[in-house]
């Protein structure tokens, strides 16, 4: 999975931790088209700071004006084979994630999630789970998580979930371990003018 897809959260590159879990009001939803601009705003901010170190900012602020704009968020919020989950405290989003029902983009990633089920295609990916800063460890992201097993539950019953992440993001590589996936196979995304080795992962129990 590109950087976008890698993190736990935002912290895929971090430590900190900033605010306790009983300390955060609000709940997991499905996000709206009126969702849209808030959201992007978040991608905007979480996803420089999941990308691997060493990625160069153009590249970064590239991928942010081509893959994560309101538009694309509009769109996501109003498919029937995407579910866009945010994480709302009632005055701001703290988080959002992504699910999309379909073939995987890349034969890799296609081939790893067929042999570990021995089914074909379509699964649901867990394509994006991003928090903001302000909340890292504070128990946004598996809130999010809990919410995105139940909604791929609903977009593919049944269906295989998988996901991939950065190689290099181990952080994110415990988070995923502890919500129930393990590694299957790897590939190669290219995000800007660098590829980046992923690993890809299958939830293969509660």
């Amino acid at each position: 999975m590109t950087p976008e897809h890698s993190p736990a959260s935002s912290a895929g590159h971090q430590t900190a931790r900033r605010t306790a879990p009983d300390a955060l009001p609000g709940a997991v939803r499905r996000a709206g088209v009126d969702d849209a601009a808030e959201t992007a705003w978040l991608a905007a901010l979480t996803f420089p700071l999941a990308c691997p170190p060493g990625t160069p900012p153009s590249d970064m602020a590239t991928h942010i004006a081509h893959k994560l704009t309101p538009g694309h968020f509009r769109g996501w919020a109003d498919s029937d084979r995407h579910a866009l989950l945010v994480h709302d405290d009632g005055t701001r989003l703290l988080g959002y994630a992504l699910l999309v029902l379909g073939t995987p983009d890349g034969t890799a990633e296609a081939d790893a999630v067929r042999t570990a089920t021995g089914r074909e295609a379509p699964y649901v990916e867990l394509s994006k789970i991003y928090v903001h800063p302000d909340v890292l460890g504070g128990g946004v992201a598996g809130a999010l998580m809990r919410g995105a097993v139940e909604a791929a539950a609903e977009l593919g019953p049944g269906l295989p979930f998988w996901l991939g992440t950065n190689a290099r993001n181990e952080r994110a590589q415990a988070f995923y371990r502890k919500s129930g996936f393990e590694v299957v196979g790897r590939r190669t995304k290219r995000v800007g003018d660098l590829d980046h080795d992923d690993l890809v992962l299958l939830r293969t129990h509660a």
